[in-house]
């Protein structure tokens, strides 16, 4: 009898404990790490073409991951003046997290660990009014080139232009507002420094505490005229885009009120500039232009670019003009469309023709002036042909093959071998080649491929 009571009482103290111990965990769960009561719902989680969603009920939340990986690999080809190695890459290796709080109020932020090297690329904030209007504050790209705004995930090609890479403004701290009409794209932002990475940073403040420099502003603008509108079968845009820019301090203090204009000529793997102004004194100002025209039928994509670069001196310098433009076309062969995103004026993500995926043919022609006045960065013109196997997923391979046309001016700040002197003899001065015009200048050819996927 005592040994059954006994066992009652402390089956009932158990049943108290553990009861005890459910409300209080309920309840803890009810608080956030710091003792502020929160509210609770449930997320659905979904698969996506691939992508990991976590969403709510009642659709007001939204959480998803943006991973990509590109391993690249090049050799080049020809009898080089300059040796260039061949060599593998990890181009990206992304880690993006992104949300929407509420159906208005947009966030994300994007890391890029490539080769072991951390660098931030996005990280903002945006509010949407869910009628075209909205408005960004944080990293991100301007609204410039379309070749630049467009995801790395959906080049056509290994490597964006030269004349883009060169003179297209990339991601910078900013504000900027846009507005997607029926017929047409506007946006505009004011910007200020690079910070992708701890370099740039540590310039930025040093000038800032050692100089009591201001940190340089930006104002860039664009408009995208999209005549067809939201034409799933065909369409496309004309537009506009100007920047003007004065000199930033996310350069060493040495460089401060400078402008440098370069290019590694459509390798990440070749680390060799051959175009390269050096550093540019004495600069007010630049004005940077861009006109662009894009379109796509069904399968067919093509876009074109010209940018112009004008940087305004001080001290009575005339002003220098460089510039350059590219234009290119992709087809899918095998009944696949081509997907033109009408709110971003840019190419993304094609539709793929077949269960197993598509095949994509792509050709381009690069050409860029770094050559005015008396400081002369060199001149180079590109051929690129590329195939693009779609898997039936999220997966993609590349084969590029590129041939690159310097001038005798593109010796990487006279540290590259241009041509032959009068003697026989390598020589780095541009002014001593004696072949004939046409002839001077580091040429090549590369192959590259690229194994990528996102997920």
């Amino acid at each position: 009898m005592k040994r059954t009571m006994i066992i009652m009482v402390l089956a009932l103290l158990l049943n108290s404990t553990y009861s005890q111990n459910t409300k209080d965990t309920s309840r803890q769960d009810r608080f956030n790490q710091y003792g502020r009561l929160v509210s609770r719902s449930p997320l659905d989680v979904e698969n996506r073409n691939g992508i990991l969603v976590f969403e709510s009920k009642n659709l007001d939340y939204r959480l998803w991951f943006d991973i990509r990986v590109q391993v690249d690999g090049q050799m080049f080809l020809g009898k080089t003046m300059n040796p260039i190695g061949n060599g593998t890459s990890i181009r990206r290796a992304r880690f993006a997290a992104k949300t929407n709080l509420t159906p208005n109020w947009y966030g994300e932020i994007d890391l890029d660990f490539a080769n072991g090297v951390l660098e931030l690329n996005d990280a903002y904030i945006q509010y949407d009014f869910r009628n075209g209007l909205a408005f960004r504050t944080g990293n991100f790209k301007e609204r410039f080139s379309m070749a630049q705004t467009s995801s790395s995930r959906y080049l056509n090609f290994l490597e964006r232009a030269m004349v883009v890479t060169t003179f297209a403004p990339s991601r910078h701290l900013g504000l900027e507002g846009s507005y997607s009409g029926k017929h047409f794209l506007a946006a505009g932002g004011v910007f200020f420094q690079e910070i992708e990475d701890a370099e740039m940073r540590t310039f930025s403040e040093d000038n800032n505490k050692d100089y009591g420099r201001d940190e340089g502003v930006s104002l860039t603008g664009k408009l995208a005229i999209q005549p067809f509108g939201d034409n799933k079968e065909y369409g496309g845009h004309v537009a506009y885009a100007h920047s003007y820019r004065q000199p930033k301090t996310s350069v060493e203090a040495a460089e401060y009120g400078g402008v440098r204009y370069s290019s590694r000529s459509l390798s990440s793997i070749n680390r060799k500039k051959y175009l390269d102004t050096d550093i540019i004194p004495n600069v007010s100002h630049t004005m940077l232009s861009n006109i662009e025209v894009a379109g796509y039928y069904k399968g067919l994509g093509f876009q074109a670019e010209y940018i112009k670069s004008n940087v305004h001196r001080k001290n009575d310098l005339p002003t220098l003009n460089y510039d350059g433009f590219y234009a290119q076309a992709a087809c899918l062969l095998f009944g696949g469309r081509q997907f033109y995103n009408k709110t971003e004026a840019e190419f993304s993500q094609p539709y793929r023709g077949k269960k197993w995926g598509d095949v994509e043919l792509a050709l381009r022609y690069d050409n860029i002036n770094l050559n005015d006045e008396n400081i002369n960065g060199g001149s180079a013109e590109a051929y690129t042909a590329g195939i693009n196997f779609y898997a039936a997923k999220n997966v993609r391979f590349q084969l590029n093959y590129s041939y690159v046309n310097h001038d005798r001016y593109a010796s990487g700040k006279k540290k590259l071998y241009v041509g032959y002197d009068l003697s026989g003899n390598l020589t780095k001065d541009p002014t001593q080649v004696a072949n004939a015009n046409g002839q001077a200048g580091e040429d090549y050819g590369m192959l590259g491929v690229r194994c990528e996927i996102n997920f």
